[in-house]
Order: C-alpha cells, then sequence, then structure tokens
C-alpha cells in the first residue's frame, strides 16, 4: 500500500491552508529542535483577523467551537508549511493539544477539540493521528474561543 502525502490529500480534500499566521506579540510561529518542530499556540485567524470571539458553551454554540478548532488548526499547517517549505516532511504529529475557553459547566470539550483531531486526520490519516490533551481554560488571549499546540517531528 502506497502512502498518500499530505499534500496530495490537501488538494484531495479540497482544504484551502490560510495564509500562515503572523504573531500578536514578540514570538515567533514556529521552532526547531532536533526533529522537532514546535509551533506557537494557534488561534482561530486568517490573515490575523479572528473568526471567532467569545467563549464556547456561553456566546459560541458547540459546532462553532469546532470549526474554529479546525480553523486554528489549519493555521497551524499553514505555519508548519511555512517553516518547512512541504508538509510532507511531517512524519508524525507527536501532540495536540486544544485549550477551550468555556463556563465552569461546559462538558462537549471532547467534540469541540474533534474538529482539529479530525481535519488532521483527512490530511494526515489515521496512521498519524496524534495524541492529544483537551483542556478547558476560563479565557484565552484576545478573547477568542481556543488555542491549538501541535508539536509536530520531521524529516530533515
Amino acid at each position: 500500500m502506497v502512502a498518500v502525502s499530505a499534500e496530495a490529500r490537501i488538494l484531495e480534500t479540497s482544504l484551502v491552508l490560510p495564509p500562515p499566521p503572523t504573531p500578536f506579540g514578540a514570538y515567533v510561529e514556529a521552532v526547531q529542535v532536533g526533529s522537532l518542530l514546535l509551533l506557537s499556540g494557534m488561534l482561530p485567524v486568517v490573515g490575523h483577523a479572528p473568526q471567532y470571539i467569545g467563549r464556547i458553551g456561553s456566546e459560541l454554540s458547540v459546532a462553532e467551537g469546532y470549526d474554529a478548532a479546525r480553523t486554528a488548526c489549519l493555521s497551524g499547517l499553514a505555519a508548519a508549511r511555512a517553516h518547512l517549505g512541504s508538509l510532507d516532511r511531517i512524519r508524525t504529529i507527536a501532540k495536540l493539544g486544544v485549550y477551550i475557553a468555556a463556563p465552569d459547566d461546559f462538558r462537549e470539550h471532547p467534540k469541540v477539540a474533534d474538529g482539529a483531531s479530525e481535519m488532521l486526520l483527512s490530511v494526515f490519516g489515521q496512521s498519524r493521528l496524534p495524541p492529544r490533551i483537551v483542556l478547558g481554560v476560563s479565557s484565552i488571549p484576545l478573547g477568542m474561543p481556543l488555542e491549538v499546540e501541535l508539536v509536530l517531528d520531521i524529516n530533515p
């Protein structure tokens, strides 16, 4: 069985990566340490413009949270492609973290985080689906509903 490249899967699934994100402060979007590419926390933005503002479970629905997670994860892939030149250099996704701004009684964190996980599944396939952590928090920078963390294991 021949593995399909990540770049080919993006074309097959008609996914459109946004422009690579630019920092909102004094940091960089990606740093390579050995074979790991560590990405800054990715927010649901396109072209430096927030796509969602508010907390999931109060101002935003679970469906909007799912889409926000997908959008933030696509920004992560855009940052990775900008740094690496091609997503085909990604050997595996070592970690996915999804941090969700939600009220104390919110219980649908996994459904929201699936927006990021399922997008990664469509690009990289089941064999490279990452472990993940999903946490509820009281707030995210700039009033956004969530932040996605990616750690990627890459080929030289």
